[in-house]
């Protein structure tokens, strides 16, 4: 036999030796998984009921062999059921579908994921839909709209009582008490004749105020072109208004043109 013939035949007694001694390299099989310390350690603690103890051996078993979808899986179960962090179960599970997609309980394994998605999601404050807050505000917009008229009404009314002119006073000359004048001529003016009913003086009705609700895409400068003032006797008469935040529904005042 040829030299390079040896050397071949050499080549594969060896790694046939090897093989026969469990000395070639491979992935571990399931059982070989199960044998490994940590995991016996991890399943023995979750027995005793040390879920934080079996967490720490399952970690232990994944750092000794990181292919171990075993581990992956009771790490995952602990998490989900028992230390209750679904972010990590999450994590261990698709893991364990990564390592052993075939796996007979790989749907059951999908709805845990599903399941644990729904906690984390429910975790987080629910914040108002967009129509409800829409809602909200076109309430509390005509609310406010409802309150500015009556203060605008109470306001006219007011205005009015403070501007209705005053009875005269009375003339006491006219009254029947003579003057020097007339006691030096003898005469007395007689009083004069009241009026058989005198009507009550009445205040006149206060003029209704004048008020512009706000559309969608307003401005100050065009509500005042609309109504025919200008933009400086609007802004007078609304001074609590900022003009660059206008909203949709905001009652304003609107002065004498």
């Amino acid at each position: 036999m040829p030299f390079s013939g040896k050397l071949i035949f050499c080549a594969l007694l060896a790694l046939l030796l090897l093989a026969a001694n469990g000395c070639v390299p491979g992935d571990s099989s399931p059982l070989d998984e199960e044998r490994e310390p940590h995991f016996v350690l991890g399943k023995n603690r979750v027995n005793a009921m040390d879920y934080d103890g079996a967490v720490q051996a399952f970690t232990e078993s994944l750092e000794a062999n990181p292919r171990s979808a075993a581990a992956h899986f009771h790490l995952a179960c602990l998490f989900d059921t028992k230390i209750a962090s679904p972010a990590a179960a999450i994590y261990h599970y698709q893991e364990f579908l990564r390592l052993n997609p075939k796996a007979d309980n790989a749907e059951v394994v999908r709805q845990r994921i599903y399941s644990c998605k729904q906690q984390l999601a429910a975790d987080v404050l629910p914040l108002p839909s967009a129509p409800a807050a829409q809602k909200q505000l076109e309430d509390l917009a005509e609310k406010n709209r409802r309150l500015q008229d009556e203060v605008e009404k109470w306001r006219a009314y007011y205005a009015a009582q403070k501007n209705s002119p005053a009875p005269a006073p009375n003339n006491p000359a006219a009254a029947g008490n003579p003057t020097p004048d007339d006691i030096s001529t003898g005469t007395v003016n007689p009083p004069p004749a009241k009026p058989a009913n005198p009507k009550p003086t009445i205040a006149p009705k206060p003029a209704p105020a004048r008020t512009h609700t706000v559309a969608a895409g307003e401005t100050l400068a065009a509500i005042a072109r609309k109504h025919g003032l200008s933009l400086a006797a609007l802004e007078t008469a609304n001074p609590n208004v900022n003009p660059k935040k206008l909203h949709v529904g905001q009652t304003l005042n609107l002065p004498p043109p």
